[in-house]
């Protein structure tokens, strides 16, 4: 069974930076990043994959946020840059078998972590 834990959110104030990091139990194709603030939809934010390290991005997110893996540590990063108060939302991490950014291709979600910017 694939188990997904996010860590590295919190309370961090605008222009700061993070590092979320999600632990993976078992090696998966591609790993994502996506988010959801209250009320709104869950949002793609970055994916990776495992092997060879192909990206993709959100235009919104792109420049200011980098997705990486570390193959010794079956961790996944986010490192998010330049904080705004926009980027307050729940993040959560995904498993799945292709490169794309809807959700509905990923089959496994961890537990998500907060993330609050403060103005």
């Amino acid at each position: 069974q694939v188990q997904l834990v996010e860590s590295g959110g919190g309370l961090v104030q605008a222009g700061d930076s993070l590092r979320l990091s999600c632990g993976a139990s078992v090696i998966m194709n591609v790993v994502a990043w996506f988010r959801q603030a209250p009320g709104k939809e869950r949002e793609f934010l970055a994916a990776i994959t495992w092997n060879n390290g192909f990206t993709i991005y959100a235009d919104s997110v792109k420049g200011r946020f980098t997705i990486d893996r570390d193959k010794a540590k079956n961790t996944v990063y986010l490192q998010m840059s330049s904080l705004k108060p926009e980027d307050t939302a729940v993040y959560f991490c995904a498993a799945g078998g292709r490169l794309i950014k809807s959700k509905n291709g990923y089959d496994y979600w961890g537990q998500g972590t907060q993330v609050t910017v403060s103005s």
